[in-house]
């Protein structure tokens, strides 16, 4: 099955709790683009070194470390309560991820407008390209990439209820993890981490359940609509950017309208290869 053909199944899921309206395809759909040596549709992991080789300890003399990060939708069914009385699905579009040092997150700046540097599309459409090619090189920034395809699929998607994305990033005391993903039925809402995600302590591996340290934000891009009713969202609007622009400052993501705690909707758990290490 194809990646577009995958999309709009979920594409169709949706489209029942939502007024009768032109469909556009989403950027998720895309072609993705595998990542040399893994089993995961990872598109475009862009690193400032070569594959091959680990990246630079931030610390002389650390060896590097394997993590397995699992972001998994634990909804079951319809999830958001609209105040037409329907419900809808709670989708998460393609994940993108940062491996990096220092103490703030190289994606956005809370109470800034968006820096131009693809927050925009991640948090309008689930693009998670832009963002990818603007990131390396960045201070800091020691690897980047997205992940697109569901566990146990053949192809690359949006998470639908019960699915999970699992993609493996390494990293070395001193540098930390940052994550970002479209929350699926609105203008121009994402998940992200309000600080750097640490991965080790005490020079130790970490491993737990990393859920709490997100939060939904509003990029303050596009005028906001009621999530999975909106007619400018997916999968109701025709084209991409096609809301009203709002020309605000990133935010943790408030309003009229009442969405469910990130806990309830989506778990980050990361663990270490080997496991044997000390706990959150």
């Amino acid at each position: 099955m194809s990646l577009i053909r995958a999309v709009s199944s979920f594409l169709a899921v949706a489209a029942l709790a939502a007024p009768a309206a032109a469909q556009s395809p989403q950027p998720w759909a895309g072609r993705g683009v595998s990542s040399a040596g893994t089993s995961h549709d990872q598109v475009l992991v862009v690193e400032p070194r070569a594959a091959a080789t680990p990246a630079a300890p931030a610390r002389t003399g650390a060896a590097a470390t394997a993590f397995s990060i699992r972001v998994q939708n634990i909804t079951k069914g319809e999830t958001l309560k609209l105040s037409t009385g329907g419900k809808a699905p709670f989708v998460l579009a393609p994940v993108l991820w940062v491996v990096h040092t220092g103490s703030a997150n190289p994606l956005f700046k809370g109470g800034q407008a968006e820096m131009l540097n693809g927050l925009e599309q991640l948090a309008e459409e689930g693009n998670t390209e832009p963002l990818s090619k603007a990131l390396p090189g960045a201070a800091g920034v020691v690897a980047v990439g997205a992940v697109a395809k569901p566990v146990g699929d053949l192809t690359g998607g949006p998470l639908t209820p019960g699915k999970a994305y699992e993609f493996t990033v390494m990293a070395a005391p001193g540098q930390v993890l940052s994550l970002a993903a479209m929350f699926g039925q609105s203008n121009d809402w994402f998940y992200s981490n309000d600080r750097p995600i640490a991965l080790f302590r005490g020079g130790r591996p970490v491993s737990g359940d990393m859920t709490g340290q997100l939060s939904l934000w509003d990029a303050g891009t596009e005028v906001d609509e009621e999530p999975g009713l909106g007619p400018n969202q997916a999968p109701r609007q025709k084209s991409a950017n096609q809301g009203e622009s709002e020309n605000g400052a990133v935010a943790h993501a408030r309003g009229k309208w009442a969405v469910p705690a990130v806990g309830s909707l989506i778990r980050v758990t990361v663990t270490p290869q080997p496991a044997a290490v000390s706990q959150k």
